[in-house]
């Protein structure tokens, strides 16, 4: 998965610092890493225990530069991910860590499908937590150049864990990018946001889901969930709207939505907050309604495609019916979605990298230059768009 850091430990970072200490031999790396241990405060015997068998992954290089997954259309992905297995799980799971939920729900306000849906797509509720070695899969990320900021600072939070007796340099495994346990999380954010869920006086995400738990909804409170509110709603849009007003860069209230032709899909409004409609696959596919909360998710995982998939299984999980996929035009192939980025970045736009990857620039992008042309400007990149380019 794409990871993200929390807003606080983005400002911490120093991303200058951390560029200029990446590369070059891994051996010369590991040892600038242990002399910056000690300087800060960490005693030598300890750091040296804790470095004593780190060494650097290729799979962990390998997987960082292959997630084709985020290259599939939202319909696709999310039947991909979403199963009567994983949804009968999540019921059972619901049930038997009531009490748990009943916690987070009163202590951080996050609705308990909000996490049943995390834990289910990040292991499948514990199942399947990763087999990377945490420690050498930090290492490596840090001392390749590609983004040594996120990961440097990961480093010296394990080394704080491990000192926790939280975390074991030569056991404890989770994905290629560092994240360990049940849902998932870089050891920065279990040292913010970690809770001892079960009183037992350690924060084990890999083996206490009460701890997992707890620590996932805290994460959640500190990255700016509102507490009790909703994330996401399915609506019905009109055969013809203002296009351009979808998309989160623009909100509006239910009640100013609804006198555009936009209605909730079943029952009442969710809530009277600002809300954002969301039409993944444009004007003819899936729709939503985005509230305050559904950002926050982005704070967890930077992929638009996970994130949606997310936030509506999380309302499968508390009583929503199967999403109507509608009828959307043919989206673009990997290949065809780099064309399209060469071809929108040639005419002045930002798309970000140019990856195959339809994410939130890249969106941004395709509607304005569909205002450009004068064609329904609904952000969905189609081979007609292609060829009028």
């Amino acid at each position: 998965m794409i990871r993200t850091l929390t807003a606080l430990t983005l400002m911490a970072l120093t991303s200058t610092q951390a560029a200029a200490s990446c590369g070059g031999n891994f051996g010369s790396f590991v040892k600038g890493l242990k002399a910056e241990a000690t300087a800060k405060g960490h005693a030598a015997a300890t750091v040296d225990r804790f470095f004593s068998g780190v060494r650097q992954d290729g799979a962990v290089l390998k997987a960082d530069r292959a997630q084709g997954v985020f290259q599939l259309d939202f319909t696709t992905f999310a039947r991909r991910l979403i199963s009567a297995n994983r949804i009968n799980a999540g019921v059972a799971n619901a049930k038997k860590y009531d009490a748990i939920f009943d916690r987070i729900e009163r202590d951080y306000g996050v609705s308990r499908g909000v996490l049943l849906a995390f834990w289910a797509f990040e292991t499948d509720y514990g199942a399947f937590q990763g087999d990377f070695n945490t420690l050498n899969a930090l290492t490596t990320l840090a001392h390749d150049c590609r983004r040594p900021e996120i990961f440097r600072p990961q480093i010296f939070a394990a080394l704080e864990l491990y000192e926790h007796g939280d975390f074991d340099p030569a056991r404890t495994t989770g994905a290629w990018a560092g994240e360990i346990g049940m849902v998932q999380m870089l050891p920065e954010d279990i040292l913010t946001n970690g809770v001892d869920g079960d009183g037992d006086g350690h924060v084990l995400l890999k083996t206490s889901a009460p701890d997992a738990l707890m620590s996932g909804g805290k994460m959640l409170s500190h990255l700016g969930w509102r507490a009790g509110e909703p994330w996401i709603q399915e609506i019905t849009v009109p055969a013809e709207m203002d296009w351009s007003r979808t998309g989160l860069r623009t909100t509006m209230t239910p009640a100013e939505w609804e006198r555009m032709g936009v209605r909730p899909r079943s029952g009442q409004w969710a809530a009277n907050l600002p809300a954002s409609v969301i039409i993944p696959q444009g004007r003819k596919g899936p729709a939503f309604l985005a509230y305050p909360n559904f950002n926050v998710y982005f704070e967890w995982n930077q992929s638009f495609t996970y994130v949606l998939t997310a936030a509506y299984f999380a309302t499968r999980l508390t009583g929503a019916p199967v999403f109507d996929a509608g009828n959307p035009d043919p989206g673009l192939s990997g290949g065809q979605m780099k064309q399209l980025q060469q071809k929108l970045a040639a005419r002045g736009y930002d798309v970000g990298d140019i990856d195959g990857i339809l994410g939130a620039k890249s969106r941004e992008a395709v509607q304005l230059v569909q205002q450009e042309l004068g064609l329904p400007a609904d952000a969905w990149p189609t081979q007609a768009l292609l060829n009028r380019l």
